[in-house]
């Protein structure tokens, strides 16, 4: 059977109004993660990032802290699938993400990989990775979270049509 093929990307939004919530949604949407799944994160310093990576981690059943890779660049972590956390924040560009094996992680790691400041090694990236965008929302706990499905993959999405996203846009924090 044919799938049609979506050329551009697809997007919704949501706003979460805690850390706690914010994990919350991400353990949930984790949860049906395929392995191979790429997620690019964005968002200013402060924006909600890790707390995101948090609640992967909690989705994806990986029981030890998760902090911010910041100075070690790239952090595993085993769950029902592993988890590759990549902060790029010290990195200058694609050279210097290209030296430390991220394309290994982008094209041929059997779990999660979620890359915080992504932005900085933008032509390495897959076509088929998501970007997920942090921000301030319209309280100070708050954050605006925006997901952009990868184009052209025709594959139905657990989170844009699904239950797990409207449970989420109906406020189901």
């Amino acid at each position: 059977m044919m799938h049609p093929v979506t050329t551009q990307r697809q997007m919704t939004e949501l706003e979460t109004t805690s850390a706690a919530a914010t994990q919350a949604f991400a353990a949930e949407w984790a949860a049906t993660l395929p392995p191979g799944t790429v997620l690019c994160l964005h968002g200013e310093l402060g924006a909600g990032k890790t707390c995101f990576v948090q609640g992967l981690a909690k989705g994806l059943g990986v029981r030890r802290p998760v902090g911010s890779p910041t100075f070690t660049l790239i952090n595993e972590y085993r769950g029902r699938l592993p988890l590759a956390h990549i902060d790029l924040y010290r990195v200058r560009g694609s050279a210097d993400a290209f030296g430390l094996g991220l394309e290994d992680y982008l094209f041929h790691f059997d779990g999660v990989v979620a890359i915080e400041w992504a932005e900085r090694a933008a032509d390495l990236l897959p076509e088929t990775c998501w970007h997920v965008r942090i921000s301030a929302g319209t309280a100070p706990d708050h954050r605006r979270i925006v997901l952009e499905r990868p184009a052209g993959t025709g594959r139905a999405c657990p989170v844009l049509g699904g239950k797990v996203f409207a449970r989420w846009r109906g406020g189901g924090e």
